[in-house]
């Protein structure tokens, strides 16, 4: 049975699950650790605010650190929401009872909905006995403020506050920059160097849980053995993912998904499957004919996909093969930015369009795709703006937006009449994999009974 270290959570409980313990035993559980946790206050809250809390007796925080301290010491400890002096003070003579080591405050002072968290004493005493004993503290903006008395109004405002912190017996301290304004820029300080760790701000909501998320990434990756400034810039990444991939589950704010990336290499894993099972079908069906000179290729992007490299295709592009197709190569993320540029810029008009296979450009084949009452788009190279054709794949982003938009919606097929260098082409767009193969070999079918519909009248006017 395989041993893992243990990461330990002192913190409140947030019954809508997007902060606070159940955040945290998330985040960990995304780092591979085992979560031990230590609740200090249950609050009534959901997704659009805390209505109330209930601290839980000292002495009964007192017990359940014992009892696990007992068992053995954690490979690193947060603490989040404490509640009141007496908890504060209670968490901090154990913590320093058991030399506890990799210890990571998220000083939880007051939500951005509700009720405070922390009573005004219970600041002064986490800056006292609290503090000294942490191996990074992770204030956001007000909380710093709190803690260190100094008012953050700008930048020099933020390395003040830090250089107070770490006066106060903080080894390290990281402001963290995400409920301010611009680019969500952190500030880290470790009692020599002042680093700025700068991030582009991911979206326009304010997502539940960031701090919470945040610090206890920090202690995981400590416990797994990295050093403190390893530690924050993996944590920054694991936190920009989660907010990436966040979610909304009420009526309220929506909260930050650390296991997010874990359903992300999943959901990439299934679609490499689903995408490969596709491909070996069209291999054993006669669609030789679809194929255009350039040839051809697929994509099968992932939901709330960004760019190219959440975009599966076939490496090498998809080849004519006599009757048939071949390729070189089993389909991988990022193979196509051409086949990408077109299944993105469908997303941004249908997230739920997310496949697309170009085809050649024959009047048949069109006709065929109107014979089965496909929606059809176009859109004229010749009206291609001079610096789109600067970019190579540009044209393709360009063109599918045109047609996008004159259709008023993602059409079943785009088509274009070429260009000066560039073929003619028809591009069949599904809403995934199955349906996009569902659409070819309807269009291979229509075209083969065309055919022969053309051949049987040939032979009868002999």
């Amino acid at each position: 049975m395989k041993r893992l270290p243990t990461v330990l959570t002192i913190a409140g409980s947030d019954p809508s699950g997007g902060a606070g313990i159940q955040a945290d035993l998330k985040t960990i559980a995304a780092h591979e650790l085992a979560g031990l946790s230590v609740i200090t206050s249950l609050t009534v809250q959901n997704t659009q605010a805390v209505q109330e809390r209930h601290d839980v007796a000292p002495e009964v925080v007192a017990a359940q650190l014992a009892s696990l301290l007992a068992d053995g010491k954690p490979a690193a400890v947060k603490t989040g929401m404490l509640g009141n002096d007496r908890l504060v003070a209670t968490v901090a003579r154990m913590l320093r009872r058991a030399r506890v080591r990799n210890l990571v405050v998220d000083p939880v002072i007051r939500p951005t909905r509700g009720r405070a968290l922390l009573s005004r004493e219970g600041v002064r005493v986490l800056q006292e006995k609290l503090l000294p004993l942490a191996t990074v503290v992770t204030p956001n903006l007000r909380e710093a403020e709190a803690l260190s008395g100094v008012k953050i109004r700008k930048k020099a405002d933020r390395a003040r506050a830090a250089r107070a912190l770490v006066k106060k017996g903080a080894r390290a301290v990281l402001i963290t920059g995400g409920h301010g304004r611009g680019r969500a820029e952190d500030l880290f300080y470790d009692g020599k160097k002042l680093v700025t760790l700068d991030a582009p701000r991911l979206g326009q909501e304010a997502l539940h849980g960031t701090g919470c998320v945040l610090s206890a990434a920090i202690a995981s990756n400590l416990a797994l053995g990295a050093s403190l400034p390893e530690a924050v810039e993996e944590a920054k990444e694991f936190i920009s993912e989660a907010i990436d991939l966040g979610v909304r589950t009420g009526a309220g704010a929506g909260q930050v998904q650390p296991l997010g990336g874990l359903y992300r290499d999943a959901e990439r894993w299934l679609l490499l499957e689903r995408m490969h099972q596709v491909v070996e079908f069209l291999k054993v069906q006669p669609i030789g004919e679809l194929i255009p000179e350039v040839q051809s290729n697929m994509g099968f992007a992932l939901e709330a996909a960004r760019g190219p490299e959440d975009v599966a295709a076939v490496p090498g592009r998809i080849l004519r093969d006599g009757e048939g197709i071949a390729t070189l190569h089993e389909p991988r993320f990022g193979a196509s930015r051409h086949v990408a540029r077109i299944v993105l810029t469908a997303m941004q008009a249908d997230p739920g369009m997310r496949a697309a296979m170009n085809i050649r450009f024959q009047q048949s084949i069109l006709d065929a795709c109107k014979r089965l009452g496909m929606t059809l788009g176009t859109f004229d190279r010749s009206r291609e703006p001079k610096n789109v054709k600067q970019f190579e794949g540009s044209s393709l982003e360009w063109g599918t937006h045109q047609a996008i938009r004159k259709c008023g919606f993602v059409p079943d097929v785009i088509y274009d009449l070429g260009g000066q260098g560039k073929e003619e082409m028809i591009r069949v767009l599904a809403r995934d994999v199955e349906e996009l193969l569902i659409k070819i070999l309807k269009i291979h079918h229509a075209v083969v009974r065309s055919a022969a519909r053309r051949e049987r009248e040939s032979w009868r006017k002999r």
